[in-house]
């Protein structure tokens, strides 16, 4: 057998020999985890339908919320409802005459926007928008409230809550629930003492209770446009009183006894003026003086005149006179009732009764501002001297704030027990 013979042979026995290896097999993968969400019993379109509001929801609520916060920074007031009901309506209605009107025109290929369950649809979104928007009108004020208070807002006037109260920079005072009229003023509208009772106002900390005090009346003045405020605040900041009363108007509280304003058809000269003595005289060939008074007002050829009461008989409307400017002349009496009006004091008149605390008492000790005093059966006498006792039965003219005006009658008209040692 020749070599190539024998390679051969031994090649043919090699290959019947091995046998072929068997197919692998490849191992199949793992399909993906699948999230499973609950259902709750709701087929497809309902969950998206109820995912979409959801979603509104919380729009109008994001949106009104934001708005109550930048309202309550820029006027320091709350937002009105109406205008977060219209955000919050219109955050809806936006979205859906937008996103969602071309959501059905081009995703659902030419739906019909008009089918009663896109209509449905529709009308529910904007109800929850509806309420919706007070509560994020609410949360978005009392974020702002709480976030100005922490951080020493002077002229915020809202709630805050317990823990800005605890560690802010703020002094809470709460308004009594019963707010009493001052007597001898005229009294504040029902509807302006129903928003002042509970209020919490905010002032900085620290304040001596003179200080707050007169915060507290000036804020009063401004916000609620009170003429007149009385209060007490008690060392701790507790306002245990409160009366408020209208600042008087027109010309019928400056008016002196026996005196009437008139309104007339005048020219009165070009420089005259509020507070000139001026003579009517009638425009007939033969001028004749009718009454001398003080020009209040002028309007066109109209002129408002004090005058005397007996000489107001003499002036009609229809007649057409002429006003004479007068010499100016000293009016002391109508000085001080111009200031009176415009101070925050007021004058009033106290009688010490028999037993009283103030008998004794030298009128420099007492803290008001003795203007006169008639004693029982006397004359007046004015601007005592501050060394001059008080007597019982002494009727004393007082100028003081409305509080220890209310003070001093309590101690005049309180009789003080003295006991006897036997």
């Amino acid at each position: 057998m020749s070599l190539a013979s024998a390679l051969v042979a031994v090649t043919v026995t090699l290959t019947s020999e091995v046998a072929p290896a068997p197919p692998t097999s490849e191992v199949a993968p793992a399909p993906p985890a699948q999230v499973s969400v609950p259902t709750f019993g709701l087929d497809a379109p309902l969950r998206e339908a109820l995912l979409q509001l959801a979603g509104y929801s919380l729009g109008v609520l994001a949106v009104t919320g934001l708005t109550a916060l930048l309202y309550r920074w820029y006027t320091r007031e709350r937002i009105q409802l109406g205008l977060s009901l219209l955000l919050g309506v219109g955050t809806v209605g936006t979205y859906l005459n937008t996103v969602g009107l071309l959501n059905t025109v081009i995703v659902d290929q030419g739906g019909d926007i008009f089918e009663p369950g896109a209509v449905l649809f529709n009308v529910v979104a904007l109800g929850v928008a509806v309420l919706i928007a007070p509560v994020g009108r609410r949360g978005g004020d009392r974020l702002a409230t709480d976030l100005f208070a922490v951080s020493g807002a002077k002229q915020l006037d809202a709630e805050v809550s317990r823990i800005v109260r605890t560690v802010g920079r703020v002094t809470p005072v709460e308004l009594p629930e019963e707010i009493e009229d001052m007597e001898g003023y005229d009294p504040v509208a029902p509807e302006v003492k129903e928003s002042m009772a509970g209020k919490t106002l905010l002032f900085p900390r620290r304040l001596s209770v003179a200080d707050l005090r007169q915060r507290l009346v000036t804020r009063l003045a401004d916000d609620y446009g009170v003429g007149h405020v009385d209060l007490d605040v008690d060392a701790d900041g507790t306002v245990s009183y409160l009366a408020v009363g209208s600042r008087a108007a027109g010309l019928g509280p400056t008016l002196p006894a026996g005196a009437v304003a008139v309104a007339v058809r005048a020219d009165p000269p070009t420089a005259a003026s509020a507070g000139d003595v001026v003579q009517v005289w009638t425009t007939t060939p033969e001028p004749k003086r009718l009454a001398t008074g003080e020009l209040r007002a002028t309007a066109d050829d109209t002129a408002t005149l004090v005058v005397d009461e007996a000489d107001a008989g003499k002036l009609t409307s229809d007649d057409q006179y002429r006003l004479v400017t007068l010499p100016a002349e000293p009016q002391a009496d109508r000085e001080f009732a111009g200031l009176l009006r415009a101070a925050d004091e007021t004058m009033g008149v106290v009688t010490v009764a028999e037993g009283s605390g103030l008998v004794g008492r030298h009128l420099g000790d007492l803290a008001v501002s003795v203007a006169a005093v008639r004693p029982d059966g006397g004359t007046v006498e004015a601007i005592p001297g501050r060394s001059r006792a008080v007597a019982a039965g002494d009727t004393l003219y007082v100028i003081a704030r409305p509080d220890l005006l209310r003070k001093l009658e309590g101690q005049a008209s309180e009789v003080t027990i003295v006991g006897s040692a036997d």
